[in-house]
């Protein structure tokens, strides 16, 4: 079946991570049920853009975000160029496909005297969890790393004496991030409490459960949002929130942009040029209150 076909590829030459291949994998079938429910086709290789039309009607009236079908719609698109490169088919039925107007995404990072507040505040209780959590913000908002890769984080990825991490970024891509040394402290503490747990599951990576076990996302979400709830009224509290406050903290204290891209992990400069609109905002108050023509 060219759906299999197309996911050992996407796993064994791309290189994509379990949970990108996966979300493939969920777009590509509810497409087929819904041409198999709907046409009657037990194939999707040979398809006429109606009908991929007709698919995305019904996902608008279903009531689901345009940004989620254009991210379905990618999906399609992508194994039709796959079977383009097998020779399986001739044209893209998406080939001319227009993606669905989203609204501007706007995310407001968390502001310096928001993260000052809470490591001030320092509300983290002196047991093994509370250390845990304070090495998990220290370490979001001081390297930029991903919600996945603090997660997959191992020890021996962990060189305290050098004061760097390797990490494993998208697409198996690894990369060294700096260590501060106000972090390393932490290190340390969150060790010697990890060492002294009755049990250790998964004892090769840094970040675990009470119980000994390997962390997992919505533990860290409700890490980032419960702390940050204390010091910040945003909507948005999240680990991604706190990865966009390090860009444009790097950024407003003049950072290079290339310098954050390598940071964050990121493949070209356009990703991360989405984080320049708050730097340009202190910019401004910089120019206004600096410059002799703003002074009269």
């Amino acid at each position: 079946m060219s759906i299999n076909e197309f996911i050992d590829y996407l796993s064994l030459e791309k290189n994509y991570s379990i949970h990108t291949v996966s979300a493939y994998r969920r777009d590509l079938e509810t497409f087929f049920d819904f041409c198999l429910e709907n046409y009657g086709m037990d194939s999707i290789d040979e398809m006429e853009y109606p009908v991929i039309r007709s698919w995305v009607v019904d996902l608008v009236n279903s009531g689901i975000s345009n940004r989620t079908i254009n991210r379905k719609i990618a999906s399609l698109k992508a194994y039709y160029r796959f079977l383009q490169r097998i020779d399986k088919i001739q044209t893209n039925p998406l080939a001319k496909h227009k993606a669905l107007k989203t609204p501007k995404k706007v995310e407001v990072p968390f502001s310096e005297d928001e993260i000052l507040r809470l490591l001030t505040q320092n509300p983290f209780e002196n047991t093994f969890e509370g250390k845990r959590d304070r090495l998990i913000i220290e370490l979001l908002y001081v390297s930029g790393m991903r919600r996945s890769e603090l997660i997959d984080l191992k020890i021996n990825n962990v060189d305290l004496e050098k004061g760097s991490l390797k990490v494993l970024g998208k697409r198996n891509k690894e990369r060294i991030l700096p260590l501060l040394p106000s972090t390393r402290p932490l290190f340390k503490d969150y060790f010697e409490a990890r060492n002294s747990l009755a049990f250790v599951a998964e004892d090769s990576y840094v970040f675990l459960t009470k119980s000994g076990n390997k962390i997992y996302e919505t533990l860290v979400y409700r890490i980032i949002n419960g702390y940050f709830s204390k010091v910040s009224s945003k909507t948005k509290k999240s680990p991604h929130i706190l990865r966009h406050t390090f860009a444009t903290h790097m950024l407003n204290h003049g950072a290079d942009l290339n310098s954050v891209k390598e940071l964050l992990g990121h493949s070209s400069l356009a990703s991360t040029q989405v984080y320049t609109h708050n730097s340009i905002a202190e910019l401004k108050k910089i120019h206004a209150s600096a410059h002799p023509r703003n002074k009269k």
